[in-house]
């Protein structure tokens, strides 16, 4: 039945952060929650964690009320938590017996999770001493070496090089497929469109848009074309409405795939090389700036 949110709401004195708002994750998966900063984001996820109380609403997990009893969870904050004059080691050890760990099961997992991130080499360095990007390995490491089956990553590729956000990508992925939901929240909205099938997005604490994110971009038309080519095709063409270049690409304004076509015709005809041509629909990061733009 997964995590059920129902016309939830939370007032701090007298600014409403989150208003009215509902959604449901039914099956395993990765389901983005988005918005601006100050959107609600933060204190939705503390509210779906138990952490701090709703005001109004219901949430559940497998159709019981959420609390630290009835959800196994894992949560990797956006703010860093670790203690930087203590060992890594000891660090997962304390955070694995929180979560009621046995020391041997412990012991297994935070050998198993070190590992698997690449960061064995660090067990006995202290958190000071560690990358930005490493720490979060680290606080991603106490988020799921427990074994959640609800995890909420807030920002989880902060800090990250690309090697380590393939790598954390990787990790998600194999999650997904041990039946874990999850839950992101995240401004990297190319990240967000490799995993999520369900979104929803917030500004000022209320739902703009959620659904499914296909069925969502499925009624937005095709009004860009790339064109990857090493010509200046604006010399070709006159009056493109080019909206991006960078180096060899070339995003054109489009108002129909007739013109798109009728574009690379005219390349064709003026025997302009092109290496790649793709009629495009808007992306999450475009439906995302139409929502809360303003």
């Amino acid at each position: 039945m997964g995590l059920k949110i129902e016309n939830v709401t939370k007032t701090f004195i007298d600014k409403k952060a989150v208003d009215d708002i509902s959604f449901e994750i039914s099956k395993p998966g990765v389901f983005a929650l988005l918005g601006t900063n100050g959107a609600g984001k933060t204190t939705t996820i503390r509210m779906m964690l138990g952490i701090i109380k709703k005001d109004t609403g219901n949430i559940t997990w497998n159709g019981k009320a959420v609390d630290r009893k009835s959800v196994n969870f894992g949560y990797l904050p956006e703010e860093r938590g670790l203690y930087p004059k203590s060992k890594i080691v000891d660090q997962l050890m304390y955070f694995a017996k929180l979560k009621g760990m046995k020391k041997a099961d412990a012991e297994k997992n935070i050998d198993y999770w070190l590992e698997r991130l690449k960061m064995t080499e660090y067990k006995n360095s202290l958190a000071e001493k560690l990358s930005k990007g490493n720490q979060q390995k680290i606080q991603f490491i106490i988020a799921v070496m427990h074994n959640p089956d609800l995890v909420v990553l807030d920002e989880p590729f902060s800090g990250l090089d690309p090697v380590n956000t393939d790598l954390l990508k990787d990790v998600i992925l194999e999650l997904v497929e041990k039946g874990k939901y999850i839950v992101m929240s995240s401004h990297q909205m190319n990240s967000v469109e490799e995993f999520c099938d369900d979104i929803v997005i917030l500004s000022r604490g209320k739902t703009v848009l959620k659904g499914n994110l296909n069925e969502i971009k499925s009624v937005y038309p095709k009004n860009k074309l790339e064109i990857d080519t090493k010509e200046d095709i604006t010399k070709v063409i006159d009056n493109l409405k080019v909206k991006e270049h960078n180096r060899n690409k070339y995003i054109i304004q489009i108002e129909n795939e007739k013109q798109a076509e009728e574009i690379l015709e005219t390349l064709v005809a003026k025997k302009v090389k092109v290496e790649k041509y793709e009629i495009l629909k808007p992306t999450l990061h475009e439906i995302f700036i139409e929502k809360v733009g303003e």
